[in-house]
Order: structure tokens, then C-alpha cells, then sequence
């Protein structure tokens, strides 16, 4: 599977004339796949606020769907950490409110998400033995809008 992988994205990435020195795939679980990019043109393949990467994982996972491959899987298409920098980013913003949401008994609001972060949020706080047992999340909104509540217990 990991090929698979490996080689549509790196076929996508050729069609795009984005030069690039690395695909790697990494299998994080059953059908969970974290997928790197390493490229000296990070910005073309980030785009603002990440939407080409995303357009790009969203592209790989209805190619690897249509070859019958992707129907349940868990893809994460990442470039040169940018992911990874905005999901640690978006951790440190939901521990801060929640603390600010311990410290104040209120529930507080962050900004709208997309659902990827949406969850980050939800599953760290949710596990964390920190903030398990004195706040609880919750999405409010709707599409482009749809946040996460922080609410105490």
C-alpha cells in the first residue's frame, strides 16, 4: 500500500511541474498513512493557509478510492513539516484555553477549523490526563465557521 502511495503522489507531483527530492510514507496505523514531502518549493505546494496541500491529499485520496484502494483509509499528506507545525500550533492554542477555561470556570470559543485540527483538538484534550477531568469540547457552527467550544465540567 505504501508504494501505492508513494508512487500516485510522486506521478501527481510530476503532472503539478513541482519539483521535489522526497516522498516518504510512513504507516501510522490499519488503513493510517502519513505521507512527507520534502521539496525546495514548499510554498507552491502549501499554498495559503495550506489549501494546495490539502487540495493535494484530498486529489490522492480520490485516486487511491477510484483504483479501489483508499475506500476507509486515513491519509495525512504533509510538506516539509508544515503540518506538524500547524497541528503543535493548535495543540499549544487548546491547552492555553483551556487552562484560561479552568482557571475561569467559562467556556471559551476558538476560532473556526477545519475538521482535521477540529479533531487534533478534541482527541488531545479528551486524553490528556491534564484536562480530561476538567473540560470537554465540543463543535459549534457550521461549515467553513464550525469551531470548537472548550466548556468546563
Amino acid at each position: 500500500m505504501e508504494l501505492v502511495i508513494k508512487e500516485t503522489l510522486e506521478r501527481i507531483l510530476e503532472v503539478m511541474q513541482v519539483p521535489f527530492s522526497g516522498v516518504k510514507v510512513d504507516k501510522e496505523g490499519e488503513n493510517s498513512f502519513y505521507v512527507s514531502i520534502e521539496t525546495s518549493s514548499s510554498n507552491l505546494l502549501i499554498g495559503w493557509h495550506g489549501e494546495t496541500i490539502a487540495a493535494i491529499q484530498h486529489m490522492l485520496k480520490c485516486i487511491l478510492w477510484k483504483q479501489k484502494i483508499g475506500n476507509d483509509m486515513q491519509l495525512i499528506v504533509d510538506v516539509d513539516g508544515y503540518k506538524k507545525r500547524q497541528e503543535e500550533s493548535v495543540v499549544r492554542l487548546a491547552e492555553r484555553k483551556a487552562e484560561y477555561v479552568i482557571e475561569t470556570q467559562k467556556e471559551i470559543k476558538l476560532p473556526p477549523m477545519n475538521p482535521y485540527f477540529r479533531r487534533i483538538v478534541h482527541l488531545h484534550l479528551a486524553a490528556s490526563d491534564k484536562y480530561k477531568d476538567k473540560v470537554t469540547t465540543e463543535s459549534t457552527g457550521e461549515d467553513k465557521e464550525r469551531a470548537i467550544k472548550i466548556i468546563p465540567k
